[in-house]
């Protein structure tokens, strides 16, 4: 009973892992506002709900490498900081495991977009060329940047309502039809 149960768990991780991916890095190659998307949200999700973390951790880094590889990578350092920013979700999405999903969400919704706003940021005025390496050039790429973080948390908080909301509907509509069934 336990291996089919763990085949069934690994077969519906997967699933949802190729579903987190697929809805990542499609929104990412479609026309969007800028940083209005699910990689974070699906991050996180993929780290709340994902059984096995080798799993998780490959939503937002296959979503990032197959988008990137129609967009385009930019400098290598730039984009290895914002594949790094982007397992920081999942990583908080483990750690929120152990309280009430009601509870953590938006805290760590807030907490991933931040996160991602500050290294992505930080790696865009160390290595682009944009701003000059001095403490005025760190607070003009900061400053220049917040828009997108707008952007950024207002997407987030969406995509997280819409992918645990999503989630918890069909636990419902599940749970119905197993007791129409019994």
């Amino acid at each position: 009973m336990s291996q089919n149960r763990s085949d069934t768990t690994l077969l519906t991780d997967t699933l949802v892992v190729l579903f987190l991916i697929g809805l990542a890095a499609g929104a990412r190659l479609l026309p969007h506002t800028p940083n209005f998307m699910p990689l974070t949200a699906a991050a996180l999700f993929a780290g709340m709900v994902v059984g096995r973390r080798s799993l998780a951790l490959l939503v937002p880094l296959a979503a990032m490498l197959v988008s990137d590889l129609v967009i385009g990578f930019d400098d290598w350092r730039i984009a290895l900081a914002d594949y790094a920013a982007l397992t920081l979700p999942v990583a908080i999405g483990i750690f929120g495991r152990r309280y009430r999903l009601p509870r953590v969400l938006v805290p760590a919704a807030l907490a991933s977009s931040l996160m991602f706003f500050a290294i992505s940021n930080l790696a865009v005025w160390a290595f682009s060329g944009m701003y000059s390496h001095d403490m005025a050039g760190l607070v003009k790429c900061y400053v220049l940047a917040l828009p997108f973080l707008q952007h950024t948390m207002m997407g987030d908080l969406a995509w997280v309502a819409v992918l645990f909301g999503g989630a918890y509907l069909v636990q419902r509509l599940m749970a119905r039809s197993r007791a129409v069934a019994a």
